[in-house]
């Protein structure tokens, strides 16, 4: 793989404890392709040459049985594990049960992405444009640079019908660098507007105009530099606090103070979909459906003919 090919790393380690079920793997349409066959479609046209899966150890093979033949002599492929475990031995603590969120997944990649990379969720839809603009600005950049990018969407364009979502709302300066970023846990839509939960637990009004983040990140090698130190920074404030997760965003503000590092906003008008909640599940099949019915994507997206 050329040097200046970018990679995609793939967020596909979470437990989908909202909808019920293993989203990551769940299949959308009568040919059987999973949200992710999208991305990893489009990323190809986009000119992305390596894959890499961050997932569980215990559907690996599952993982492996699906896209390795998907994308045999097509791109390389790698997989790395989130575990619990994944953390200092004075911070594995038996009684937790969820991963310590993306944050600590992005970490994992570490021993395997040497390029400028992008990083996505599994069970989002970005749309093909989005990948284009992403590939255009990781070749583009040094990957020895702090020159790091986020690919943003409007907020209206990335809500659930069927429940709360979170979002990484972005502050942008005049000049079109990211400022802040603030992981938002609880947004939902409602009859009278969109509302999110702040810091109190209270309800108030947010937006539809806002930048959001959707996880799709763009990064040189050198942020692992900043996310490796944050991390035990984490575990120490965390160690006993079952719930508590590293989010890229923390990351990412770590990459702000820094000063030494900027983060391009990058714009994608697309209207979002995605699987949170089972009931999201039909209007993706319906998207999806209309995508290959417009001829956006074709009826098979693996054929070799």
């Amino acid at each position: 793989m050329n040097s200046n090919t970018p990679t995609l790393v793939i967020l596909a380690a979470g437990i989908g404890s909202r909808y019920g079920g293993l989203k990551q793997l769940d299949t959308f349409s009568p040919e059987g392709d999973t949200i992710m066959d999208f991305s990893i479609y489009d990323a190809l046209q986009a000119g992305f040459g390596k894959f890499v899966f961050i997932i569980r150890k215990n559907i690996e093979d599952e993982f492996r049985e699906v896209f390795n033949k998907k994308l045999a002599g097509k791109a390389e492929v790698d997989y790395v594990f989130q575990e619990l475990e994944n953390v200092p031995e004075a911070y594995i603590n038996p009684k937790r049960k969820k991963p310590w969120g993306t944050g600590h997944a992005l970490l994992m990649a570490k021993d395997v992405v040497k390029e400028n990379f992008a990083i996505i969720n599994a069970d989002d839809f970005y749309g093909r444009e989005a990948f284009l603009t992403m590939a255009k600005a990781l070749k583009e950049t040094d990957k020895e640079s702090y020159n790091f990018c986020t690919m943003a969407y409007l907020l209206k364009n990335t809500i659930s019908d069927n429940g709360y979502v979170s979002r990484g709302e972005c502050q942008v300066n005049s000049e079109g660098f990211l400022t802040d970023v603030t992981e938002r846990l609880h947004i939902e839509n409602t009859s009278s507007g969109i509302i999110r939960k702040d810091d109190d637990g209270n309800m108030i009004p947010i937006a539809g105009e806002t930048i959001v983040s959707m996880n799709f990140w763009g990064f040189t090698p050198k942020c692992f530099e900043f996310g490796t130190q944050l991390f035990e920074t984490f575990l120490e404030e965390n160690k006993d606090n079952l719930k508590a997760e590293f989010f890229i965003p923390s990351v990412v503000n770590e990459i702000l103070n820094s000063g030494i590092a900027t983060v391009k906003v990058l714009k994608s008008d697309a209207k979002w979909f995605g699987v949170t909640y089972k009931e999201d599940k039909k209007i993706a099949q319906d998207v999806i459906s209309k995508l290959k019915a417009a001829n956006i994507y074709p009826s098979n997206l693996w054929s070799d003919e």
